[in-house]
């Protein structure tokens, strides 16, 4: 990785959740934090997601998802960036998803799971830890 640019990252809303405060705080946690953060908006598919994080060259994808479709959206997210050759694209995540799920994708390759209630500055931290080698 470059260290003379910062982090990019895909926050996405995917699926028919409409709810996105969640997300759109994230994004300006990272944002403060000096992270390029592209911001897809909402009810965007798999596929939109990945199509984004592609064509923005990002370091990693944050989703969001609360209605209870995390499942199905965050491996349709996953098998995606590993049908398009772009693997090394980390993906992490929160929402209200149950602990016996975070386990299940995290095994299917979702690098962190945050729940309601994790502080902004946690999240930055574990972004700067887990993408290291940029500014």
């Amino acid at each position: 990785m470059d260290s003379s640019t910062p982090l990019r990252i895909v926050v996405a809303k995917p699926g028919l959740d409409g709810h996105d405060r969640g997300a759109k705080v994230i994004a300006r946690a990272l944002r403060d934090a000096g992270i390029e953060v592209i911001y897809t908006g909402l009810h965007q598919s798999p596929a939109q997601i990945v199509d984004a994080a592609i064509q923005e060259d990002a370091d990693a994808v944050g989703l969001s998802v609360l209605s209870g479709a995390h499942d199905t959206l965050f491996t349709s997210v996953l098998e995606l960036l590993r049908e398009r050759g772009a693997q090394d694209i980390t993906v992490f995540g929160g929402g209200i998803i149950p602990e016996a799920d975070i386990r299940v994708l995290k095994d299917r390759g979702v690098a962190e799971i945050f729940t309601p209630g994790t502080p902004m500055a946690e999240i930055v931290r574990w972004v700067r830890a887990a993408l290291p080698g940029r500014l």
